[in-house]
């Protein structure tokens, strides 16, 4: 999520995208990737004064496993419908582009499995409000997904965009909303 908006914002993204995905295919961990796209992302930063948060998330089915990194990022959310529980993803770390000297962490979880989704979005999904001002929450967020686990992702995709346009009513949102969910699915 870039501050700022419209092509700038999304000229920023795209860089870092790219720088992302180029550093990831030389090796290593997410954490050290995440530093080295930072140290290069904050040139760019100093000149524009933008910054972007970052949820890096890897994906390891065979072995059951999530390794991640949070810069500034809100927590992504896992849920499992087997023992109908939330975990949240957190992590610590700063905004991309605000330290050129700053590092990162990894962590990681174990006991990945079929059936469980994770869902990480941009701020403007549970901060969207309707023309009184009252904002959406997670909570709407975490009841939407726990109805509609069993769905695919592209469909808990559909329906919580649904539930958000629903929720502000006529109009466009304030802010932009992006939402990844991933099914998890026997490998």
């Amino acid at each position: 999520d870039v501050s700022g908006h419209g092509l700038p914002a999304a000229l920023l993204m795209a860089s870092v995208r790219a720088g992302l995905r180029q550093r990831a295919a030389l090796g290593g961990d997410l954490a050290t990737i995440v530093t080295d796209v930072n140290r290069q992302f904050s040139r760019d930063a100093e000149i524009s004064g933008n910054f972007m948060t970052l949820f890096c998330l890897s994906i390891d089915r065979s072995g059951g496993r999530l390794a991640w990194v949070r810069a500034g990022h809100d927590p992504a959310l896992l849920y499992d419908p087997h023992e109908d529980r939330f975990e949240t993803l957190k992590g610590e770390g700063m905004a991309l582009g605000v330290d050129a000297e700053g590092g990162y962490t990894a962590a990681t979880q174990d006991g990945l499995r079929d059936g469980q989704v994770i869902l990480l979005g941009t701020d403007g999904i549970w901060e969207a409000r309707r023309t009184t001002g009252e904002m959406l929450g997670k909570g709407p967020v975490r009841e939407l997904l726990r109805e509609q686990a069993h769905r695919s992702a592209a469909d808990i995709v559909t329906a919580l965009t649904e539930h958000v346009q629903t929720f502000i009513g006529p109009g466009r949102p304030e802010d932009d909303l992006t939402v990844v969910v991933v099914k998890v699915v026997a490998s």
